[in-house]
């Protein structure tokens, strides 16, 4: 149900289709705001995700604390955001990506300056346990908010892009806490890291918009919608009358059951076996190569400097994976990326004589397993309208995290059985194998989208 509309400047408008107007639009400075302010929370999820690891050393001289037990911190911290991504992406599509978003990134700021007061490891344990809580609210809720304010050629694209923040701010992470640590402390990382997420929430409060996809399905504030719509069409004239529409159901279920409706169990099953396998493997590589590396007698700035070089891959991966998904689509840029990985990852441990392949391997992997993960994700806020999108990003996330607990744990577990790096590397290809078989299934479903697809019309 849309209107044809030859001259929007003259007259109202009684029906607007608001998914046709963002997609046949220009993008507006007000939607790039947009990217930009979700763009700052993916940052901020990104730094304190990785910020643990990099205070670690400092934290275990200060307090003297026993590495096994700072190794269940990592744990409880990646349980919280399991916990998180669950809870909160569920509350985000009863009641709104905004105030989710922005009330995580507040809670987030509070717990880390909060950090700065722990006197044990008990302590440390439990407040990275409620931070991670905040964080499992940031990543859904910022590809819902991007996926709906995006047109759909562009969508991948701006998804993509956006999600390259979390390795912005991991990397941000480590720089900080290399010049701050010596300078103040552990503690002065925490301080560092919680005063952006509180600006930027601050910030959001008067520029961040809801979802105007998400308000027409709640049958929200129709002069709300009015006023947000006008920010990214300004010739469009709308009024009191005018009536909004969108090609989607509106769902008032329980959110995680709506995944397994209308057709959508198998891929929903896929879709959260692909994030399993993708962050298993994620894990197990950015946690151990620099470790295995050391130990096949490499120098650990040498080991350093490759693992850098596998994130290094990762971020060339994100930003060129989503142009390329937009034009050629999700299946036909995923397949073979994965399909890649499982050789680039077998041959890390058979090329360690070999320098230059030995790099390209390592470049290679990052590209497709790390870069492959925002367009998982992106995947993820596609396949789902928007009356569950950030629901289905947000479990496929969690559901993927139990891969990354599991990946270092199943690395050190191999360690342990003495296995050669070479078994070890050839056991990591295996589970971006498993990517490409479930990728292939889930093309066979028929819902493999390249942009958003709709289902009927709701209007408000």
């Amino acid at each position: 149900m849309t209107a044809s509309v030859p001259d929007l400047g003259r007259q109202q408008l009684a029906i607007v289709d608001v998914p046709a107007l963002i997609d046949n639009g220009p993008i507006s400075l007000f939607q790039k705001m947009i990217m930009l302010l979700t763009a700052a929370a993916v940052v901020v999820d990104g730094f304190d995700v990785q910020a643990i690891g990099f205070v670690a050393p400092a934290i275990i001289r200060a307090w003297g604390a026993d590495r096994l037990a700072l190794g269940l911190v990592f744990s409880a911290s990646v349980f919280g955001l399991l916990v998180g991504s669950f809870v909160l992406s569920m509350l985000a599509d009863r009641i709104g990506r905004r105030p989710v978003l922005i009330g995580s990134l507040m809670f987030i700021g509070v717990c880390m300056l909060g950090t700065t007061l722990t006197r044990t490891v008990s302590e440390l344990l439990l407040l990275r346990f409620v931070t991670g809580l905040g964080l499992g609210g940031v990543m859904a809720n910022s590809m819902a908010l991007v996926a709906e304010y995006s047109p759909a050629r562009k969508r991948v694209t701006m998804m993509t892009w956006v999600s390259c923040g979390f390795t912005i701010g991991a990397v941000g992470g480590g720089l900080a806490s290399a010049a701050l640590i010596p300078w103040g402390g552990w503690k002065a990382v925490f301080i560092f890291g919680g005063i952006p997420p509180l600006l930027i929430g601050a910030a959001m409060l008067p520029l961040l918009p809801e979802s105007i996809q998400f308000q027409v399905t709640r049958r929200r504030d129709s002069d709300r919608i009015a006023r947000w719509l006008m920010r990214i069409a300004p010739d469009v004239k709308v009024g009191p009358g005018t009536r909004y529409v969108v090609h989607e159901k509106s769902h008032d279920g329980v959110p995680i059951a709506e995944l397994f409706r209308s057709g959508r169990a198998m891929t929903t099953v896929l879709l959260w076996g692909i994030n399993f396998a993708n962050l298993l493997n994620l894990y197990f590589l950015s946690n151990w190569l620099p470790a295995l590396l050391a130990d096949a007698g490499f120098s650990v700035s040498a080991a350093t400097l490759i693992g850098t070089a596998l994130q290094v891959g990762g971020v060339i991966g994100t930003f060129l994976m989503g142009p390329l998904i937009d034009r050629f689509g999700f299946y036909r840029i995923l397949l073979p990326s994965f399909l890649v990985a499982v050789f680039a990852i077998g041959a890390i441990g058979q090329l360690e004589h070999w320098p230059a392949l030995f790099i390209i391997a390592v470049l290679t992997s990052g590209f497709c397993v790390i870069g492959g993960q925002p367009a998982i994700n992106a995947l993820s806020a596609t396949v789902y309208p928007t009356a569950i999108r950030a629901t289905g990003v947000g479990w496929s996330l969690g559901v993927g995290r139990i891969g990354a607990m599991m990946g270092p744990a199943i690395a050190g577990q191999l360690i342990r059985l003495q296995w050669s790096n070479g078994d070890i590397f050839f056991a990591a290809a295996v589970p971006a194998l498993f990517a490409c078989g479930m990728l292939y299934c889930m093309s066979q479903t028929g819902r493999m989208p390249s942009v958003a697809t709709s289902v009927r019309a709701v209007g408000h």
